[in-house]
């Protein structure tokens, strides 16, 4: 399943670069839970909590239905 959650994360990269951020996969859990960080320009960004859900989180669980959900490390 952490293949597949870097091949959805992949995905969104350019959109987060195109800002001047990216993002990085910490874990996956036994139980589904998949952790990222937020880093470069996205790190400490007051969007930061809405592209993790309307962006990373949207696209993960799309790419990987049994992943349950997509939080901040």
């Amino acid at each position: 399943m952490r293949e597949r959650v870097e091949q959805a994360l992949a995905k969104v990269r350019p959109a987060l670069r195109a800002d001047g951020g990216d993002v990085e996969l910490v874990e996956v859990t036994p139980e589904g839970v998949v952790r990222v960080r937020l880093t470069g320009a996205c790190k400490g960004c007051p969007m930061a909590g809405q592209t993790l859900r309307l962006g990373v989180e949207r696209v993960v669980l799309k790419e990987v239905p049994e992943a349950v959900r997509v939080e901040a490390a």
